[in-house]
């Protein structure tokens, strides 16, 4: 059953007047974004306040499912709605120090992976769907990732899909075990996938391509796909993730995500611009690093919150007066620091959500200082929360150890680690990038990079000329490498956006 508040913004949706009053839902951030419709948020806060971690994966699903029927966020709100998009995963991460990231990682590859690369590559038909499935609670998962290109080693995609011109079909398979889709999350729910293979036309690749395709019918797997579970996780075992392998896997001319590129009547590959589509599949790691990043934050304000409502009702020890343990001088100090850190990056991530949100709305990728400022939002935001939060844990004493404390689910920030690009490889790419610029202007910035450069550089052809290759000899100097990368998030967040 709805409640009110519910009713009052969907009756919005559907034409009926109503009175919105758009406000910051908190006024210490300063970012110029769209204010939030202060009915939505009530609506969506209301909606996802009981969540539950001690549910088996389909009753977690179930819940999603439910979620997506009340059309509180649409598939297409990522590009007509953006601030609602990024402000509904805020409110699921606060849940994640009570009950982990099992929910906000099932929500995020819904809306983002699955029904925002739809959007980004679909056709008008593609896009128009997502309102069908919606309305039916169907549910998709994102079949990108393979097991031999984890992490460290970014994207590799080996699964094949071939266009049989005789048929008009594509032929959908998993060539070998380590080319299987893996940790894919809502692998064991999901009614529908986006599929990344490579795509061959007339035996030639045209590289990665998306596909849409049923994964599901009546509740049991399309003929041809077989999934296995991933095993038991320190955290979030609410949501459900497969390893996928795909053998000859039939599907339908128009499964094929064709904003950008189509198969013709004679069976020719068509570019249809000068875009790839699989830059625009790209579109969805900016989207969802936003996402993550803002996650950290708000999972590490909450865990912040509640250490210190106890910290401030716990007595302690003193000759003179009774003081509280907030007022200890390490937790004291811990907490004002993060507070003024987390001003810093409130502000940060706010101005690149409204740059990313304005190109969102007009369907333009962002500039190469955006994607930049970016990456530099997600992995500041992660590894800053992750070492704040590791530091509260060691002063607040026994108190971290009760299961009820929230720190148990700590490994919600490795998975933010992790998500949307590992934040070793965004620090590597920021760095060879900077090395790219250096080698075309010596001179150009700041004196910390251009000293980092020089030792790169340096360091590297002595390892070449010791029979090392380039590869070999980056990564010798990894270290130099992510102290570069570091200077240059420095820069970055002090330019701002």
């Amino acid at each position: 059953m709805l409640r009110a508040s519910q009713r009052l913004f969907l009756a919005s949706r559907r034409g009926v007047s109503s009175t919105f009053q758009p406000h910051r839902l908190n006024s210490a951030r300063t970012f110029s974004a769209e204010p939030i419709n202060q009915d939505w948020a009530e609506a969506f806060r209301e909606a996802t306040e009981e969540l539950q971690s001690d549910v088996g994966f389909q009753e977690s699903a179930e819940r999603l499912r439910n979620l997506c029927r009340t059309d509180l966020l649409r598939g297409t709100d990522l590009r007509d709605e953006p601030e609602r998009f990024f402000e509904a995963h805020r409110i699921l991460a606060r849940h994640a120090v009570t009950h982990g990231p099992g929910f906000w990682i099932r929500f995020t590859v819904h809306y983002n992976l699955f029904a925002g690369t739809i959007l980004a590559v679909g056709n008008e038909q593609q896009v128009n769907d997502l309102a069908n499935f919606q309305a039916e609670g169907k549910l998709g998962c994102f079949s990108l990732t393979e097991k031999l290109a984890g992490v460290q080693s970014g994207l590799v995609v080996q699964t094949t899909i071939d266009y049989d011109q005789d048929k008009g079909t594509f032929n959908l398979n998993t060539p070998n075990e380590g080319a299987r889709k893996n940790w894919i999350s809502q692998g064991f729910t999901a009614d529908k996938t986006v599929v990344l293979a490579d795509l061959r036309v007339k035996g030639e690749s045209k590289g990665p391509h998306a596909f849409v395709m049923d994964f599901r019918k009546d509740g049991k797997l399309v003929d041809g796909i077989i999934v296995d579970d991933m095993g038991k996780k320190t955290v979030g075992n609410d949501l459900d993730n497969a390893w996928i392998h795909f053998d000859n896997v039939e599907l339908p001319k128009e499964s094929m995500l064709s904003k950008y590129a189509h198969i013709s009547e004679d069976g020719e590959y068509v570019l249809k611009s000068k875009v790839r589509p699989f830059d625009m599949i790209g579109q969805r790691l900016y989207t969802g690093r936003i996402a993550v990043g803002q996650a950290a934050l708000e999972y590490r304000r909450q865990l912040f919150a509640q250490t210190k409502e106890y910290s401030d009702n716990k007595r302690t020890f003193a000759f003179d007066g009774e003081p509280v343990l907030s007022e200890i001088p390490q937790l004291e100090a811990i907490y004002q620091e993060n507070e003024e850190k987390l001003a810093v990056l409130d502000k940060f991530v706010g101005d690149c959500e409204a740059a990313l949100a304005d190109c969102l709305r007009k369907d333009e990728p962002p500039s190469s200082q955006l994607v930049d400022a970016i990456a530099t939002v997600k992995v500041k935001c992660v590894e800053e929360s992750i070492d704040m939060c590791h530091r509260l844990k060691q002063e607040v004493g026994s108190f971290a150890l009760m299961a009820d404390s929230g720190f148990s689910t700590m490994d919600f920030l490795n998975c933010c680690k992790f998500a949307e690009g590992d934040s070793r490889i965004l620090m590597s790419k920021l760095a060879r990038d900077r090395i790219k610029a250096f080698s075309k202007d010596a001179k150009a910035g700041n004196p910390e990079e251009i000293a980092l450069c020089k030792q790169l550089v340096a360091g590297m052809g002595e390892a070449v000329k010791g029979g090392k290759t380039q590869q070999q000899a980056w990564d010798g100097e990894w270290r130099t490498v992510y102290n570069l990368a570091e200077a240059v998030m420095a820069r970055v967040q002090k330019e701002g956006v």
